[in-house]
């Protein structure tokens, strides 16, 4: 059945970032958590189907409230896909995407790409570091390094960056190739994806634990009593930080 191939596939590129990734991960990790500490935020974006990645992140029960997701509509897949992968494409577009989010050296940003190839989220990361911020890759170094560039710093994503990490999945994405044909379904850089970044916030929790520091984390709004409790995190996180007032947090 393919769709045990699909579940065979994906149990086995879990294992292998386990096994290949947890030095960067601990690397990032290491970086963000005091970030976070002294009021930082973590940004997280992505274009096309990536950008799921950046809402994985963004106000997620068990995860950190600290973390904020960039998501131009115009570069999404939920509106004009057809616009969207275009102007991924395109010089220059990153810097105004850049411009219009209170990015501060302070803070950290996570850009998601899994060909790593196109303009915007090569540029969005270049343009982070230019301003001073650390910055981490989320991308697939098969798929990379098997394209060239479509951007005219000539770089791929993994260039660019201060820390990578390597979702492992194959050229192409997709994992199961059906008997007797050229081309391959079950594409797996989403759920890979959002295990390595959810991986990431652990172990920036563990840092924190380690450091005296309690991280603000929200619980499931579906949980009774859970509304109060994040309430009372975000409220404490605005007197701690009252820039953040001003930034738009919110439940």
């Amino acid at each position: 059945m393919l769709a045990e191939q699909y579940f065979s596939g994906v149990a086995a590129l879990i294992e292998r970032l386990r096994m290949s990734q947890m030095e960067n991960i601990r690397r990032a990790a290491l970086e963000i958590a005091p970030r976070l500490e002294k009021g930082g935020i973590l940004y997280v974006f992505g274009s096309g189907h990536s950008h799921v990645l950046a809402e994985e992140l963004f106000i997620r029960a068990g995860g950190l409230v600290q973390a904020r997701a960039i998501l131009p509509y115009e570069i999404t897949m939920d509106r004009t896909p057809e616009k969207g992968m275009q102007l991924e494409r395109c010089d220059g577009y990153a810097e105004v995407i850049l411009n219009s989010t209170p990015l501060r050296s302070l803070d950290a940003l996570i850009v998601v790409s899994n060909s790593g190839r196109n303009a915007v989220p090569v540029e969005m990361a270049l343009g982070a570091k230019k301003r001073g911020i650390f910055t981490v890759a989320l991308t697939n170094l098969t798929h990379s390094k098997g394209t060239t560039p479509r951007n005219k710093a000539g770089k791929k994503l993994y260039e660019a960056a201060d820390v990578v990490l390597d979702n492992c999945g194959p050229l192409g994405d997709a994992i199961v190739q059906p008997e007797g044909k050229r081309w391959s379904v079950g594409p797996v850089s989403t759920i890979v994806g959002a295990a390595l970044l959810e991986a990431l916030v652990c172990d920036i929790t563990e840092i924190m634990l380690e450091r005296g520091v309690e991280p603000a984390l929200y619980r499931s709004a579906n949980v009774d009593g859970a509304d109060d409790y994040n309430r009372a995190v975000l409220r404490e996180l605005k007197e701690r930080y009252p820039e953040y007032r001003e930034m738009g947090f919110h439940l």
